[in-house]
């Protein structure tokens, strides 16, 4: 990024939900860490440069120890001989904050905080800026208002560069990465089949290593998505729009600086390249703060038999029956049986021939699912079905961990910005439209933004029912997967996944808002038949935004799936066959 191109400010995103609790775990070791120590081998590299060219950097690698970071890199600089000023923001860490019980197994207890505090840092002269729990869009809002002066009340500004910033945040899923047309970006359409000239399809069109992805700010807070000329990858308003629908839920996208109106947004092809946001509507923060929690939740065990040839069906009852037996005498307290059939009928490859019967085990006593499990498992070597064997000798079992979700009065978290100088800087709450009164912001100077005003100045946009096209007139449908016709990404929040799925014509757009119903989203994905389901349309963008609360257990550390953080959850309902209309196909 330093080298592609003119570039004034780089960005880095550290903190997705998993990593704080391995901090957290880390902190537990040596309370000097807590900081992504990556974050430091990286900057090494190109911190001179990036003092030569002027570019600030701002990242969350702090992650639980900010100001620890920030001296390690103040450490580092002179190493190097970079001569650059060091900014953190802290506050956001609220494990022993006073008249707080979190819980004694809790780990990490982090406030998602806003963009105001990057921004008041850059505004004193920081060239380099790191954080622990901001949220991901914070920053892009933190430089451009920044850069651009805007004030907390300057709501569709800010909430246009937090559409930026989602768009950002997960670096070349913007550029093609995760893509469900990614073989549109190759000169042919090898389909599945690995040809001779794959790799060459692949290196000629960028997919091997995609360039990532940055935003041009305009003081209006629209913004152009691009690249630096000659990288990989594509963006195009496709791949804007996969990321645009990533880890989000309704028409609100909250957030501690500005409410994001996701109904509003245009997406418009800007050249080669180059996806312009623009019409980004911004409503005031929420009163609260959203609070990440993270503890272990006890421990796991996991053991897969392979299963080869025939009879799968008997040869798994049969591995089940007798480790259940083995497991009577202390059964853990949950035990999970998953079926994988994967096996195909006269294989000319031995995997091929195989499913896979995975067992998955929890308890708060190691002990239960340890020993217990794996030996048991192994026993069963010479008197289980035929053809025993496993993927991998089962281990002693390890911990994982649990992410909850709490929120507190934004105006009760001390927001603080740590100048280059060493000065602490208090940084108020945004306004917000739902808060009857705020009180000032004290404890130290005041930076950031107006006083908090009352709900008469700054009122929420309505939300306006969705007019769905009238839908194509009746003719021949053909049998076919979905994906031939749609594109969808999906993820995960906390115990809940999302998948986003967009068409790229107005007369797909007509079929789909009618035919991937509710329900209809039920029947295809039957493992989420029985969880709450919503939609959300998104006319605008020719998508359709499904949450499914409960998923995935207690998140991703918790690995309650297969697929634990929901990832392929939107290309197995493109894999789903449906009734497609022939004028589409």
């Amino acid at each position: 990024m330093l080298t592609g191109g003119p570039l004034d400010v780089l960005t880095g995103d550290y903190l997705a939900e998993l990593t704080l609790l391995i901090l957290g775990r880390d902190r537990l070791k040596d309370p000097s860490r807590g900081y992504a120590k990556t974050f430091l081998g990286q900057l090494e590299e190109c911190l001179g440069l990036a003092a030569d060219r002027g570019v600030k950097i701002v990242a969350n690698a702090g992650g639980l120890n900010p100001a620890g970071l920030a001296e390690a890199i103040r450490a580092l600089a002179r190493r190097v001989g970079a001569d650059v000023g060091v900014a953190h923001v802290e506050g956001d860490d609220l494990l022993h904050e006073p008249g707080r019980d979190w819980g004694p197994e809790v780990l990490t207890a982090n406030a998602y905080l806003g963009g105001a505090g990057i921004a008041a840092c850059l505004r004193a002269g920081a060239d380099i800026v790191v954080t622990g729990r901001v949220t991901d869009a914070a920053l892009v809002t933190g430089p451009a208002a920044a850069h651009f002066g805007w004030l907390a009340e300057d709501l569709d500004r800010l909430a246009g560069a937090v559409v930026a910033g989602h768009v950002l945040e997960c670096g070349t899923q913007a550029t093609g990465g995760n893509y469900s047309f990614f073989t549109e970006h190759f000169n042919g359409h090898f389909n599945g089949h690995l040809s001779g000239h794959l790799n060459e399809e692949i290196t000629e069109r960028g997919a091997l290593r995609p360039g990532f992805p940055l935003a041009e700010i305009h003081p209006d807070g629209s913004a152009v998505i691009t690249k630096h000329p000659g990288t990989g990858g594509a963006v195009t308003v496709g791949t804007v729009t996969a990321q645009l629908l990533y880890e989000t839920g309704g028409p609100r996208y909250l957030g501690p600086d500005v409410t994001a109106r996701l109904d509003t947004v245009r997406l418009t092809d800007d050249g080669p390249d180059r996806v312009r946001i623009s019409g980004v509507r911004g409503e005031p923060p929420p009163p609260s703060l959203k609070v990440g929690l993270t503890r272990v939740g006890g421990w796991r065990n996991e053991v897969v038999f392979v299963l080869t040839g025939l009879d799968i069906e008997a040869k798994a009852r049969l591995a089940r029956a007798q480790m259940e037996d083995a497991l009577a005498k202390r059964r853990p307290v949950e035990v999970r049986w998953t079926l994988a059939r994967t096996d195909h009928a006269d294989a000319e490859v031995q995997e091929e021939a195989s499913a896979f019967l995975r067992l998955v085990v929890r308890d708060p006593d190691p002990e239960a699912v340890g020993r217990a499990v794996s030996g048991a498992a192994v026993e069963l070597a010479l008197s289980g079905y035929p053809g025993f064997h496993l993927t991998a000798p089962p281990g002693p079992g390890s911990p994982y961990g649990v992410f909850e979700a709490a929120y507190v009065d934004a105006y009760a978290v001390r927001h603080t910005a740590v100048l280059p100088d060493g000065t602490r800087l208090r940084v108020p709450a945004a306004p917000s439209a739902l808060a009857e009164s705020a009180p000032s912001a004290s404890g130290g100077s005041v930076a950031g933004g107006p006083v908090p005003v009352g709900p008469a100045s700054i009122r929420p946009l309505p939300v306006e029912p969705p007019v769905l096209p009238a839908p194509l007139p009746p003719g021949p449908v053909r049998r076919a997967p979905l994906g031939l016709v749609a594109g969808a990404r999906s993820g995960d929040k906390g115990g809940s996944a999302n998948v986003g799925v967009w068409v790229r014509s107005d007369a797909a757009w007509r079929w789909l808002a009618h035919e991937l119903t509710g329900s209809r989203f039920r029947q295809l994905l039957p493992e989420v038949a029985r969880l709450p389901v919503e939609r959300h349309v998104y006319p605008r963008l020719r998508a359709l935004n499904f949450t499914i609360d409960g998923l995935l257990g207690a998140g991703v550390a918790s690995q309650a799936r297969f697929d634990p953080q929901a990832k392929a959850l939107g290309e197995w309902l493109r894999s789903r066959y449906v009734d497609i209309p022939e004028v589409l196909l």
